[in-house]
């Protein structure tokens, strides 16, 4: 199952060459190793070992790409940009691997590719440039910004909603006056200046939502929208027999059913799901469900990410159980 890893998780997976040459290796044996797919050389002089590349999700390998930038660059170091700041802020890259490290213009540079580095001419005022663990990178707000404009619409909404997520909601309850301040100050970035895909933006910015706690959850209600489901009831709040909370992703009062997105992640990944075994976590689900269904008299509904493919893809699935948009 792949994992997730932070800025200083990345650091600690990259490693020199004079630090291999330190365990032993020597020149011809270091190349050998690439070749061979035991060392990822990710940037010049920086290596990863070949298994710790290969669990990492597509937002951990590159990060490790951005941080072996930074580190290969002489002081402050590239101002990242787009998809390259939005791992340095822990957003999501849905279904997204950037084949190079993207990174502002801040001097006469002309526009280019160089070194796996994609350089950008575009305008930055300093507030929106920050530091993160200690490399700069444009602003949560900016960076939202730039995706929702340069990116496609399940990639912008999810990182949206990853970014309203950390700064309007606590457990499973989004504070309204924080988000409408939010979606506010959003909007406005979004009317100056003028900019290609500020209508987009517009659009993903008016809906983005921070109960979402999976990408799979944004795209869900991206999917859910355009098929004419208006503004779905999220994180759904059910009491359970014994007083237990229960919080369901989705709620179709006119079907009167739960949706749930089910991530792998639930079941296989053990950041998740604790020292339970996958079958524990399947158990406590079957009784969670039977719980919900019991004092509700709902039923439940649950799609994995094969079913997001598309929104017709999505529709169907729903449809087999009765879900329909109205009209």
């Amino acid at each position: 199952m792949p994992k997730s890893i932070d800025i200083a998780g990345a650091r600690a997976l990259i490693t020199t060459r004079a630090e291999l040459r330190s365990r032993g290796h020597s020149e011809r044996e270091i190349e050998h190793l690439v070749t061979d797919g035991v060392l990822r050389r990710v940037r010049n002089n920086r290596y990863v070992e070949g298994d710790a590349w290969a669990s990492l999700w597509n937002e951990g390998r590159h990060l490790v790409e951005v941080v072996a930038t930074q580190l290969n660059s002489a002081a402050p170091g590239p101002v990242f940009w787009g998809a390259s700041a939005a791992v340095l802020h822990g957003l999501p890259l849905y279904r997204l691997a950037p084949k190079r490290v993207h990174a502002a213009i801040m001097t006469a540079r002309h526009g280019r590719t160089a070194a796996g580095v994609m350089w950008h001419r575009v305008p930055i005022d300093a507030v929106d440039i920050v530091e993160r663990d200690g490399i700069r990178c444009t602003s949560l707000e900016r960076t939202v910004l730039d995706l929702a404009c340069t990116s496609a619409a399940t990639v912008a909404l999810s990182a949206a909603d990853a970014a309203l997520r950390s700064v309007a909601v606590s457990g499973q309850v989004q504070d309204a006056d924080i988000t409408r301040d939010w979606k506010e100050q959003m909007l406005a970035r979004a009317e100056r200046p003028r900019r290609p895909g500020i209508r987009g933006a517009r659009e993903i910015l008016s809906v983005a939502d921070g109960r979402a706690q999976l990408p799979g959850e944004s795209v869900s209600r991206l999917h859910l929208l355009s098929l004419g489901f208006s503004a779905p009831a999220l994180q759904v709040h059910v009491v359970g027999s014994a007083g237990q909370n229960y919080w369901l992703d989705f709620g179709f009062r006119r079907s009167r059913c739960f949706g749930e997105f089910d991530g792998q992640g639930k079941y296989l990944d053990d950041s998740i799901r604790g020292r339970r075994s996958a079958d524990e976590v399947v158990i406590a689900e079957k009784r969670r469900e039977d719980d919900i269904r019991g004092v509700t008299g709902w039923r439940i509904v649950r799609w994995g990410s094969e079913d997001i493919t598309s929104a017709s893809a999505l529709g169907a699935k729903l449809a087999s159980f009765g879900i329909r948009p109205p009209g």
